[in-house]
């Protein structure tokens, strides 16, 4: 029987795919591609093959800490059982405030495709109420949620597909447009770019205490999602370079929507911004579930206020995490760009999948799905893509945490 304060195990494997596959394809598909282009040209390809294998030692890693661990909080949970409290906290803070930003940059943009201009803060703080509200009813309803948003989003991504990928105007120089600019660092910069697009994976490990048969079923879900994702962000690729080209791509503020327009799709046009919207609006559903699920674990630990630890006694949620997480973001999003936030929340994510990482590498033979060898290059990819961020967004990063540890210390010493 559940204690007060234990979240309810309803969702199955098909349910954690959803969530994560809603995640990934809401984050990177609309935002990411453009400014990867602009780091890379062409060489967005092995950018985002590169961030894909990050993201799959990355995805390793939760899985197996996940099936030792089917509890709430993920990385947070991991580093303090495998690691001890500090890097816990460090990996937790990491994921709150990466993921703070991320559930902005989601309303932004969301706001961006659905809205003109003088609407889209006022649009987008009403999307973070709205997807609050309907996390505060119930997990169940979470997924339920997402199933939808994630069957439009890929009904319009085929659209995209078909018109990238049939016959007809190519880019004006055709296949001569998949040359790589930037070099290596513009590649690597490319990657750290498209990496914040594979994040959502781990919205089902943070959900570890809500799934069926845990042990079984993170794992599944979490390679599933992942697989799905690269295969998805591929095509599209392909189809963005060979329709209108990387420069094109580069400096296009809707390149998805000037990929059938380009086609003479006119009609897809307004399909194409539809998708957009309602893929933001996936990711964000999935995002404050599961950063106040995290919150939910630090609160419990005392590396967060205590009052953040209470889960509704009828919906089983972490009702109070979720409504200061949606006041929070609001915040964020009346005082920063799109830029600023996925930039602050990529440093954030890749320090939290770091300790993932390096926790992993801890676990037994016993406890072992995955060789070793895999944690070495995740931990190690982690870093490498931390230092292609831009400065500012690594300042703003390490300034943070600051804070964070900060209170920690500040804390215990009170307590």
């Amino acid at each position: 029987m559940n204690s007060p304060n234990t979240l309810a195990r309803r969702l199955g494997t098909g349910d954690a795919v959803v969530i994560g596959l809603g995640s990934m394809i809401g984050a990177g598909i609309f935002a990411a591609f453009a400014p990867a282009a602009a780091a890379a040209g062409a060489g967005l390809l092995i950018g985002l093959l590169i961030a894909a294998a990050v993201a799959y030692c990355n995805a390793t890693s939760s899985a197996q800490l996940a099936a030792q661990y089917p509890t709430s909080g993920g990385t947070y949970v991991y580093g303090r059982e495998r690691l001890g409290p500090w890097p816990g906290f460090l990996a937790g803070w990491g994921f709150v405030i990466g993921k703070t930003a991320s559930c902005a940059a989601m309303a932004m943009t969301f706001a961006a495709y659905a809205v003109p201009e003088p609407w889209q803060k006022p649009v987008a703080i009403a999307a973070i109420l709205g997807l609050a509200l309907v996390n505060y009813f119930g997990v169940t309803r979470t997924a339920a949620a997402t199933r939808v948003i994630v069957t439009v989003v890929l009904a319009v991504l085929a659209v995209i597909v078909i018109a990238g990928l049939s016959s007809g105007a190519p880019a004006a120089d055709g296949w001569a447009s998949l040359t790589v600019t930037g070099g290596w660092y513009g590649v690597l910069q490319s990657a750290g770019l498209l990496f914040f697009a594979f994040a959502g994976y781990a919205r089902i490990a943070t959900m570890g205490e809500e799934v069926k048969e845990p042990q079984r079923t993170i794992p599944r879900a979490i390679l599933t999602a992942l697989s799905l994702a690269v295969a998805i962000y591929l095509l599209v690729a392909v189809g963005l370079l060979l329709t209108i080209g990387a420069q094109t791509v580069a400096t296009s503020n809707a390149p998805l929507v000037d990929v059938v327009l380009a086609r003479g799709w006119d009609w897809a046009g307004p399909l194409v911004r539809i998708g957009a919207a309602a893929a933001a609006l996936g990711a964000l559903l999935a995002l404050i579930a599961g950063v106040g699920r995290t919150s939910l674990a630090m609160a419990r630990h005392g590396d967060l206020p205590e009052w953040l630890a209470s889960v509704h006694p009828r919906h089983r949620v972490p009702h109070r995490a979720e409504i200061t997480l949606a006041v929070v973001v609001s915040v964020i999003v009346l005082l920063v760009d799109l830029r600023g936030a996925i930039g602050f929340s990529s440093f954030g994510v890749l320090l939290y999948y770091f300790v993932a990482n390096v926790a992993a590498y801890t676990q037994s033979d016993s406890q072992r799905l995955y060789p070793k060898l895999l944690q070495i290059l995740g931990a190690l990819g982690c870093v490498v893509l931390i230092f292609t961020l831009p400065p500012v967004s690594i300042a703003a990063g390490v300034g943070m945490f600051l804070i964070g540890i900060c209170y920690r210390v500040v804390r215990r010493r009170r307590g």
